[in-house]
C-alpha cells in the first residue's frame, strides 16, 4: 500500500474540528500524545492503514478533518486496545477510533457502497424501530445497499441456514420500545452537549 505523502498547509485546518476531538469522549488527553508511535507499532493492522494511529492522532488533533474522516485507518481499526495499553500518556485512541467512524457517517466521509458504515446505519435503524436486531434482516439489508449480486450469490447458504433453523425471516421486536427510543435519543442529546 502506498503512504499518503502530502504537504499540510494552515489554510487546510479545521480548529473547530481539533476543538471537538479533544472534548470527545476520550479525546481529553489527545493534547499529551508524544508522538511516540508505540501505538502504531503495537497496532497488528497498521501496515494496511494509510495513516497509522500515531499519524491519525497527530492529523486529528491539529484538526485536519477531511484526511481523517476520509481515511481508511479509522474503519480498519478492530478496537483491539492494543494501542491504549501501549500508550504511555493512557491516551484512549480505541475510543477516539469510535468517536471519528460516527463523526465520518455523520458527515458522510466514506465510500458509498462501504459496508461497515452502512452496516452501522442499518444497526441503529433495527434497534430504534424494534428494539433489536434480526440478523437475517441485518444481512439482507447491508447487502441489499453495498453489494446485491454477492447476496444473490448467497442465497443458497441463506436458504441452508433457513431451514437449519440458523436465521429467522420474522422480524424480532421487544415490549417497551419507546423506553429504548428515549435511552438512545439521551445519549444523542448529551453526546451534542459535549460537542459543544
Amino acid at each position: 500500500m502506498e503512504l499518503k505523502r502530502t504537504v499540510k498547509f494552515e489554510a487546510d485546518r479545521d480548529p473547530e474540528f481539533a476543538r471537538w476531538i479533544s472534548h470527545t469522549v476520550g479525546g481529553e488527553r489527545i493534547r499529551h500524545c508524544l508522538q511516540c508511535g508505540l501505538c502504531s507499532g503495537s497496532c497488528p493492522l497498521s501496515l494496511y492503514m494509510d495513516y497509522t494511529p500515531r499519524r491519525l492522532m497527530h492529523l486529528s488533533r491539529e484538526g485536519f478533518k477531511e484526511e481523517v474522516l476520509s481515511s481508511s485507518s479509522i474503519w480498519l481499526c478492530t478496537a483491539c486496545y492494543a494501542c491504549m495499553v501501549e500508550c504511555p500518556k493512557k491516551i484512549n485512541i480505541t475510543h477516539l477510533m469510535y468517536a471519528l467512524k460516527q463523526r465520518a457517517i455523520e458527515e458522510r466521509f466514506y465510500p458509498k457502497r462501504f459496508p461497515i458504515p452502512v452496516m452501522a446505519q442499518q444497526f441503529s435503524r433495527m434497534v430504534r424501530g424494534s428494539g433489536r436486531i434480526t440478523e437475517s434482516w441485518l444481512i439482507v439489508r447491508v447487502f441489499l445497499r453495498t453489494a446485491i449480486w454477492r447476496l444473490l450469490g448467497m442465497s443458497g447458504l441463506g436458504l441452508r441456514l433457513f431451514r437449519a433453523g440458523r436465521m429467522t425471516l420474522k422480524p424480532e421486536k421487544i415490549e417497551r420500545r419507546a423506553e429504548i427510543i428515549s435511552m438512545l435519543d439521551s445519549v444523542a442529546a448529551t453526546r451534542k452537549e459535549l460537542a459543544l
